[in-house]
């Protein structure tokens, strides 16, 4: 199994501005150099494992990964995902095909952004595809670890049902989900497959402390329809008066309110590797320091789940 460790990085922000049916689903401008250099970082601070996808940026975040771990490949582990359809000229995105044949072409796409021969954890990106057409993804995946195009696959989904439904093969072995402290899923790490948690800071609820006006081109300011940490550019009501309800328990000791919240990943179980994202060297060194503190206590976990749940 390919092994994932505790903490990975996200590069969903590094892909710069794109759009779908007209409205922004990037972060707003990247500083390409800058995020290179945050990966390097996070790689020389201990972590391994960096999550993608080929339509972050229209491509764009894949070669950006690629670039920063060319001369340390095999030290890296590289998740990335398939399933949207983009035009990487224009940064749009198109649409999604769940069809095998789509896969075939996603996963060489990847490879080729990359510049590696092979993807260590290859996700299903559409997260509500029906059970037969992902059946046929599924085995598939596991032709392509035959062939050494990859090593293991997962789906991202926030449906346990589906996550254990694609790891039921010998090389399904990871789920991806929305989780983190102001919102679990623990139906989704029941099973036996690890859990790489998207938006483990609340989409930065979690992470920063003021709140200026995004920039047009920011998720955050369009209001999709999965968005639960921001209303039109500012932080939700509700969860942002979760998350002063716990801030002084995720600050004990010495954390910050991000390292805090991440320690309550390693303390609500073992299979949960929360992904950050991150697009600075600031931030990547921030994040990896949540290692040395470790979990919270049962105290504290206890704590939280009191007060939250």
């Amino acid at each position: 199994m390919t092994d994932l460790g505790k903490l990975g990085f996200g590069t969903w922000a590094m892909g710069g501005p794109y759009t779908f049916g007209g409205e922004p689903v990037g972060w707003g401008p990247a500083d390409d150099a800058e995020s290179r250099k945050a990966l390097r970082r996070a790689f020389e601070l201990g972590v391994t494992l960096f999550d993608t996808a080929d339509s972050y940026g229209c491509g764009h975040a894949e070669t950006l990964v690629g670039q920063a771990f060319a001369d340390v490949r095999d030290q890296v582990v590289i998740a990335t995902k398939w399933g949207f359809t983009f035009d990487a000229a224009t940064r749009r995105m198109t649409g999604s095909d769940g069809s095998v044949g789509h896969l075939r072409r996603a996963v060489e796409g990847s490879l080729r952004r990359l510049g590696t021969d092979r993807i260590d954890l290859y996700q299903l990106h559409l997260g509500d595809l029906g059970l037969d057409e992902a059946a046929l993804l599924r085995d598939e995946c596991e032709r392509l670890v035959t062939e050494g195009k990859i090593r293991s696959y997962g789906w991202s989904t926030d449906d346990p049902e589906r996550a254990r439904f694609f790891t039921q093969l010998e090389h399904g072995v990871a789920a991806q989900a929305d989780i983190n402290v102001l919102f679990d899923n623990p139906g989704m790490y029941t099973g036996e497959y690890a859990v790489l948690c998207r938006r483990p800071l609340a989409m930065g609820l979690l992470a920063r402390e003021t709140f200026d006006v995004l920039p047009p081109d920011d998720v955050r300011v369009t209001n999709p329809a999965w968005l639960r940490f921001f209303v039109d550019g500012r932080p939700s009501p509700e969860y942002f008066a979760a998350r002063e309800a716990v801030r002084d328990v995720l600050t004990s000791g010495g954390r910050t309110l991000v390292q805090g919240a991440l320690a309550w990943f390693w303390a609500r179980s073992p299979r949960l590797v929360p992904i950050p994202g991150v697009r600075t060297v600031a931030q990547a060194e921030e994040n990896a320091a949540a290692l040395e503190f470790g979990p919270l206590t049962p105290e504290q976990l206890a704590q939280v789940e009191s007060v939250l749940r």
